[in-house]
């Protein structure tokens, strides 16, 4: 078959005023999805060449190339107008950010920090509109009931379109025998319970509006990430609860999102002097019975895994807030969203792969516990099986290698 130079030009052509179009209209991201399209296309056109009439390899290429264009545009998103959305925990990370973008957009935003004088909440006086209010609340009864009533009243004219439960609460990282019931207990009253009552206090005002709850989850709450279980618990009840309101509230058309993102470096994350002095108290605190049998070597070797995991955090916030806004704004939002890097692989692993490469997997990502000392052989209460049961190499071994 004779080749011909290039008749697909005018199919490159089209895919290349729409693609321009979309990009202006904000509608398409220049980034790797993009470009994968663009060489899948170029490999189709030199098949094309080879195999087909011009006309007929015109006409497929055209068709390929405005159908990957209209999978890779974002979907429509609603104006922003006048809506009002109320976002917690916007003292730093997450929640500062978001407010600082919403606000940019036009959101009137009601931003709940836990100081009104943190450095957080002054950066957000210093650079937001005066449409941004800041309202200080801890995630307690009483803090909650002060802020239902601001709400309420202050978004008589403009209604509520939106709640973003962000804030969340984790002080130890321990195994779950190590860590006290207190801990369990605090995460559950913050992350749970304070989400569960300010989510039902606004409840009216989000069904006459018609409009979205968006949840921080954790992959915590999905997956048994080792020394994470008081956090982890406390996620996996308020994503149960936000799946709980998702069919419920689908009657009064309200959209309910919960965002699952991965490590990131939040100011939590960032703050290293506090999780030593958490670590310092927990070896204190505990009981002389559970520190012999685990080692204050063994917690001394999971916070400094812990550490190295931290420290490999991903630096940009903006998945996770360009996440909250689609939330907010797209017509069809997912009920899931899950923003960062390797988190689809690590999901794929947890619901698809053996348990045993599952438990390996988030020991290499997070962390690789050591044996305690209770079961090290020579020691007083170890023998031969139990050794053997717990691991068949007791050994520490290197520190594991962290999944980007």
């Amino acid at each position: 078959m004779e080749r011909w130079p290039w008749p697909s030009g005018g199919a490159w052509l089209l895919v290349a005023a729409r693609a321009l179009l979309q990009l202006l209209r904000a509608d398409l991201r220049l980034g790797r999805p993009l470009l994968a399209a663009l060489a899948l296309l170029a490999a189709l056109d030199w098949l094309c060449q080879r195999l087909l009439p011009p006309l007929a390899a015109l006409a497929v290429l055209a068709a390929a190339g405005w159908i990957a264009l209209s999978c890779l545009a974002r979907p429509p998103r609603l104006p922003v107008a006048t809506r009002a959305v109320l976002i917690t925990g916007c003292d730093s990370g997450f929640g500062k950010e978001a407010a600082k973008k919403l606000d940019a957009m036009g959101f009137r935003v009601l931003a709940t920090v836990l100081d009104l004088n943190s450095p957080g909440a002054l950066e957000l006086r210093a650079c937001c509109s005066p449409h941004l209010k800041l309202l200080q609340m801890d995630l307690t009864p009483g803090d909650i009931s002060r802020v239902l009533e601001f709400t309420k009243a202050h978004t008589t004219s403009t209604g509520l379109w939106g709640l973003v439960n962000n804030a969340g609460f984790n002080d130890i990282v321990a195994d779950a025998e190590l860590a006290p019931l207190a801990t369990f207990r605090s995460c559950m009253e913050v992350n749970f319970f304070g989400t569960l009552q300010l989510t039902k206090g606004l409840l009216p005002l989000l069904r006459r509006s018609r409009g979205r709850i968006v949840t921080l989850g954790s992959p915590a709450g999905d997956m048994p990430y080792p020394c994470l279980g008081a956090y982890g618990t406390s996620k996996a009840a308020v994503v149960l609860l936000m799946d709980t309101f998702n069919c419920e509230l689908l009657p009064w058309g309200v959209k309910v999102s919960v965002i699952q993102p991965g490590c990131f470096k939040t100011e939590s994350v960032k703050n290293v002097s506090n999780w030593e002095r958490r670590k310092r108290l927990l070896l204190t605190s505990l009981p002389q019975e559970l520190l012999q049998a685990y080692g204050e070597d063994y917690i001394e070797h999971a916070h400094g895994q812990f550490l190295h995991s931290l420290s490999l955090a991903l630096p940009d916030l903006s998945p996770v807030v360009d996440a909250i806004i689609d939330a907010l704004l797209a017509a069809h939002p997912p009920s899931r969203y899950y923003p960062g890097r390797g988190v689809g692989l690590m999901y794929f692993i947890h619901y698809y792969l053996p348990e045993g490469l599952r438990r390996r997997f988030l020991q290499a990502f997070f962390i690789s516990p050591c044996l305690p000392s209770a079961l090290r052989p020579g020691k007083p209460g170890s023998t031969p099986t139990q050794d053997a049961a717990q691991d068949p190499d007791p050994s520490p071994g290197p520190s594991p290698t962290v999944a980007q």
